[in-house]
């Protein structure tokens, strides 16, 4: 079978799998608080490396016969979307237990997949537009390259079909992600308005 053919196989088995386990238990959304809550971009993130990584690994496993050795760059990917997938975590949370917060945005009602992943409190937000279209881009040309070195991997080396990602990129990458974990902190830290004074109160004072 051609390899390029059991990629997209695996591709959309592994992706079906991930999107059955998001919609039946919430795999990709905030979880701190029970509940139908926004889907997480950190979340997303690690699913889709997950799936890229693991779709070659499987298509190159089945057609060569031989397990392929993951690049240092290919595990420090993995490892990036692995910490901030915890950093949010954590963040997330440590602010469901903070009293003083007041707004937390995790606890509110999903806009939709696109929308969530790139938006914060106050809307779409300039660092995860940046951090997602980066991944995307990335994760495309990560298939791209796969797919090419698939049928003839380069210098007849196995461990080389999935390609080498730059340090500067991997260090584009990690920036990209520190800033969405960064700016993350702060999602719940606006101070909300006071609450209104109970109604049986302003009756009270009517009457005085």
């Amino acid at each position: 079978m051609n390899p390029q053919i059991i990629f997209w196989i695996a591709f959309a088995v592994i992706g079906i799998c991930v999107v059955y386990f998001s919609v039946k238990y919430d795999m990709l959304k905030e979880t701190s608080i029970p509940g139908r809550h926004p889907y997480s971009w950190s979340r997303v993130q690690l699913a889709w490396w997950t799936v890229i990584i693991l779709s070659s690994f499987t298509a190159i496993l089945f057609f060569h016969q031989q397990a392929p050795a993951l690049g240092t760059s290919t595990v420090i990917l993995l490892g990036i979307s692995a910490a901030t997938t915890a950093a949010a975590r954590i963040i997330s949370v440590s602010d469901s237990n903070d009293p003083t917060v007041h707004i937390n945005i995790q606890a509110q009602q999903g806009e939709g997949f696109i929308l969530d992943i790139l938006s914060d409190q106050n809307g779409v937000n300039i660092s995860r537009f940046q951090t997602v279209v980066f991944n995307f881009v990335f994760g495309c040309w990560f298939i791209y390259a796969v797919l090419n070195n698939l049928l003839l991997p380069p210098e007849g080396n196995i461990d080389a079909i999935m390609p080498d990602i730059s340090n500067s990129n991997l260090v584009l990458l990690g920036l990209s992600s520190a800033t969405y974990a960064a700016i993350k902190v702060s999602e719940n830290k606006t101070t909300a308005a006071p609450p209104p004074p109970p109604a049986e109160v302003n009756e009270a004072n009517n009457q005085i």
